[in-house]
């Protein structure tokens, strides 16, 4: 059962989820327009794993006996100076929901909350692969700079990714 304080900030994080969901939605549509079909299928597995991540909430807080509450979300930004800056701000974003899963967690150890710490444990490495991937992109994306064959080479490696889907039980793993 959680308190008050617990449901309202996983409340708040479930709302920023779906925000993450929507940014890649919004990057993947922009990569699309500009012909980079391997990096629109990137952000779109992005935009996939980010509705889990707001599916597992979801489930969470109504597991707990609460119910999810749903907010305003800002319009992420629809237009990008390049596939750098996509990553930049991708990685820039995934480090604040870093912190964001963080503060959580410090959260659930001051109020001895352990199902919740050890739901959130999951987060927590999560985020340790979302930012290094992320890192190792724009390490790529640095090292070819603006020549378009380097680029292209890095779009095809961007368009194998694939998501998989939660097992059919329903239940998000």
């Amino acid at each position: 059962m959680l308190n008050t304080e617990m449901a309202a900030a996983l409340n708040k994080h479930l709302n920023i989820e779906l925000y993450s969901a929507q940014l890649y939605l919004s990057m993947s549509s922009y990569a699309n327009s500009i012909g980079l079909k391997g990096a629109a299928t990137w952000f779109m597995v992005q935009y996939q794993e980010e509705m889990l991540h707001f599916m597992k909430f979801y489930q969470y807080i109504n597991s707990q006996g609460e119910h999810v509450t749903l907010g305003p979300i800002d319009a992420p930004p629809a237009e990008f100076a390049s596939l750098l800056q996509m990553f930049e701000k991708t990685l820039e974003h995934e480090m604040f929901i870093t912190r964001c899963i963080n503060d959580l967690t410090e959260l659930a150890v001051r109020q001895k909350d352990h199902a919740t710490q050890i739901f959130l444990q999951w987060f927590v490495t999560e985020q340790i692969e979302e930012e290094e991937n992320d890192r190792e992109i724009i390490g790529k994306l640095k090292l070819v700079g603006d020549n378009g064959y380097g680029l292209l080479m890095i779009d095809n490696e961007l368009g194998a990714r694939v998501f998989t889907a939660p097992p059919a039980d329903g239940q998000v793993p």
